[in-house]
């Protein structure tokens, strides 16, 4: 017997949340999921969650974007923007809201917090290790996150639920829906791994495609730390000709943006036909100047991110972006879990893009 469904969206997932709603709604008889919600501040910036009806003995998914920039509080009498740390701290503060009252919990993180932070080279800190820690002693049954930067995070909680879900197949839709003249063979096609940590996602993809791959090769200067990370001198090509080319570029965020751009710019330098960038995660913290610049050079065609994190008005306005819609996708696995089924199919989609690449081949 399955348990009844309760939907917490923080107010950093509020847009999508609503749609996975609906959503589940539709598919199972009008009903509403949505339990309201507030994390309040008091003026000191301290805070505190509210739960407007009860979690008793229901199946709990709670649903946060910790990269969502737009949201603000009062400290002081002063404006504070929402950190990924206070996107956390609201998520700890619903957790202990349920009280221990709730069937199972299940937290929905597609960008995995501090999961950039996850490994040692010095004295420093393991924090998504710790944030994993802490989900798994606070009563967390499972976690569902997007793309992690590195999957075997989920070895620090080996009895924690931990499933890291591709959007690769929304991903190949959205292209092959786009672009109708495209040709997928070893001689018309390539993908690019922008780095060495994208080469596990580019050889998968390439894989399902039949078409073979290339590789950047990032020179730091270890010598120093900008911006929490070392400095990259240069960008070294691995691979084989990419001339007259469509080139797939992809990886699993766009922060900056500096280095996949550089990447693009060499990708066109090199006589590539087309370049279009794959990534689950646009952030774009250095704002889309640079990115209007490079397109108006011709370096790059088209960018595909999801909307797993919070997407800027004007970046929706881009003629060069498109946004991969995953609200479905989350209805889906939330479905699925909550009827006790697995979730192989769903988070393992190289069946289906195979198909769907063979059928587009086939001219459908």
């Amino acid at each position: 017997m399955q348990e009844k469904i309760g939907l917490i969206t923080l107010d950093s997932a509020d847009a999508i949340g609503r749609r996975v709603n609906q959503i589940l709604s539709e598919w199972r008889g009008g009903e509403s999921f949505l339990i309201p919600s507030e994390c309040p501040r008091f003026s000191s910036g301290e805070g505190k969650c509210i739960l407007k009806e009860s979690v008793r003995d229901k199946d709990i998914y709670i649903l946060l974007d910790v990269c969502n920039t737009s949201l603000t509080y009062q400290m002081f009498g002063e404006e504070n923007r929402m950190s990924p740390d206070d996107h956390y701290q609201d998520l700890k503060r619903v957790i202990a809201a349920c009280g221990g009252r709730a069937k199972r919990i299940t937290v929905i993180m597609p960008f995995l917090y501090e999961g950039r932070q996850h490994r040692k080279t010095t004295r420093e800190s393991l924090d998504c290790a710790v944030m994993l820690r802490e989900l798994e002693n606070m009563g967390v049954h499972s976690l569902i996150t997007f793309d992690t930067h590195d999957p075997r995070m989920q070895n620090v909680v080996p009895l924690m639920g931990m499933e890291n879900v591709s959007p690769a197949l929304q991903s190949t839709q959205a292209l092959l829906m786009e672009y109708e003249d495209l040709v997928l063979d070893g001689e018309h096609m390539m993908f690019i791994a922008p780095d060495e940590g994208a080469t596990e996602r580019v050889v998968f993809l390439a894989s399902l495609f039949g078409v073979n791959i290339g590789m950047f090769y990032k020179r730091r200067d270890y010598t120093r730390i900008v911006n929490g990370s070392n400095p990259v001198i240069a960008h070294d090509f691995c691979g084989g000709s990419v001339e007259g080319k469509d080139v797939i570029v992809a990886d699993d965020m766009i922060a900056s943006g500096g280095s996949i751009l550089d990447t693009a710019r060499q990708l066109k330098e090199m006589g590539a036909k087309r370049v279009f960038i794959f990534s689950t995660f646009g952030l774009f913290t250095s704002g889309l100047d640079k990115f209007d610049d490079a397109f108006s050079k011709g370096w790059f065609d088209r960018i595909f991110t999801t909307n797993l994190v919070y997407q800027k008005p004007e970046l929706l306005q881009r003629d060069y972006y498109f946004s991969v819609r995953m609200d479905r996708y989350i209805a889906a696995i939330v479905d699925t879990l909550n009827k006790g089924n697995s979730l192989h199919d769903l988070i393992k989609p190289a069946g289906r893009i195979h198909q769907m690449v063979e059928l587009y081949r086939n001219g459908n």
